[in-house]
């Protein structure tokens, strides 16, 4: 393959271009020390999060008072009760 034109030019942008030199000298890098802040905030949000990891997550004697009355056959609940439940879970599910 023939490539026609000067190729000393070509190869002269090459050379002509400036060279650097070694860095000799660095100055010295102070170590920093990593700071972290939490903010108030943040904190009352963790204080938070810890109590309610403590509290569990079913009244166990609510529980076992809802299980007494339904063996005992006291347990009731109206019709209304109900239908007012179904119809707002319907709507907060649109929502």
């Amino acid at each position: 393959m023939r490539i026609p034109g000067d190729i000393s030019k070509i190869t002269g942008v090459y050379g002509s271009q400036k060279k650097t030199g070694r860095i000799e000298k660095t100055g010295s890098v102070a170590p920093k020390k990593d700071v972290l802040s939490i903010s108030n905030e943040a904190r009352d949000y963790q204080v938070v999060t810890r109590a309610l990891k403590d509290v569990p997550d079913v009244r166990r004697h609510r529980m076992d008072e809802i299980i007494r009355s339904i063996d005992t056959g006291s347990y009731n609940v109206s019709g209304r009760d109900v239908a007012d439940k179904i119809i707002k879970s319907v709507f907060d599910k649109k929502a």
